[in-house]
Order: C-alpha cells, then structure tokens, then sequence
C-alpha cells in the first residue's frame, strides 16, 4: 500500500534525522529527554530494520549500520550484563535485558555474532534477575533490588524474547 510506506518514510526521516553521528538516539527530542538508554536504542533498531526489510526501501542503511555498532558497542559488558544507559550500568533493568536478547535475535541472520551476545545477556538474566519462583525481577540498584514481578515490563517480554532467541538458535539455552 502507497499511503503505508509513505507515512513509514515519514517516521523513518523523522527518525533517523534526529540519530547522532555517534549512530545512537535520545530518549525523546525535547532537551529534557537527551539521555540515551538501552531498551528504546533497541525500539528504534527494531523498527528501522523492519522498515528496510519490508519496504525494501535501501536508504536508511547507514543509519541502521552505526545504530547498531553502537547499541552492541555501548549497552553490554563481557559477561552479558545490559546497560541501562549508554554511559552508566545502574539501574539494571529487566527490560533492558529482554529487550537487548529481542533486537540481538532480530539481527542474528546479517551479524552472528550478535547470537552470542543475546545467549550471554539471556545466561546472565536468567542467573541475575530470575527469582526461584521463575518469574524475572523488575530492577537492581546498586544496594537493593526491586524484585515485583510487572507482567509488562519484565515477564512478557523476557517471554518473547527468550523464545525469539530460542527460535533463533534452535536450542535450548541452558545448555
């Protein structure tokens, strides 16, 4: 449909004309909104190469190329921790975690290597932030941690992740 990949177009201008040269994005365009945060670079990862594969529109390329270098170069340690923020770790944050495996997964068929990074990341959360009832913890600071388990925020999407990744590598994760 002409109307839908027009008004698509239009988002991804708006987007990808607001990107840093450094390839990430702000929160939201209002100075009050100029920090950078893992799960929303990963929004924005998401819908850009979406919008690609389905338009096959090749003019957002680039952007999507040095969002993604940065979203793997800036939000995750070694051992699979997310980051938060792309310039602090705390809060760790079940969406951050759920989110990241989500766009790792998305990415593996142009870049295997991100699998990896999605397994450690799924690894990591599993023995980070899942409570021995099974359900993911919300969030941990530095001192304590948040351990109400939101339907939304973190299991729903730990779900849907997990099983994207799942689907992705055709195996079981905890092995």
């Amino acid at each position: 449909n002409q109307n839908y990949f027009e008004l698509s177009k239009k988002a991804m201008n708006y987007s990808c004309q607001r990107q840093l040269k450094n390839g990430a994005w702000f929160y939201g365009a209002d100075e009050k909104y100029h920090w950078i945060d893992n799960f929303h670079t990963g929004y924005n990862l998401d819908s850009l190469k979406r919008y690609i594969q389905y338009s096959n529109d090749q003019d957002f390329n680039h952007h999507l190329k040095i969002g993604y270098e940065y979203f793997k170069e800036k939000f995750f340690l070694s051992d699979g921790t997310p980051r938060y923020y792309h310039n602090r770790m705390y809060p760790l944050d079940i969406q951050c975690a759920a989110q990241a495996i989500d766009t790792l997964a998305l990415f593996s068929n142009d870049d295997p290597s991100s699998l990896e990074i999605a397994k450690k990341v799924a690894m990591w959360t599993i023995k980070k932030m899942q409570s021995k009832k099974g359900y993911f913890i919300y969030r941990i600071y530095p001192l304590i941690k948040s351990k109400a388990p939101m339907i939304h925020w973190g299991q729903a999407t730990m779900y849907k992740a997990l099983n994207h990744l799942i689907l992705k590598t055709n195996s079981d994760i905890n092995r």
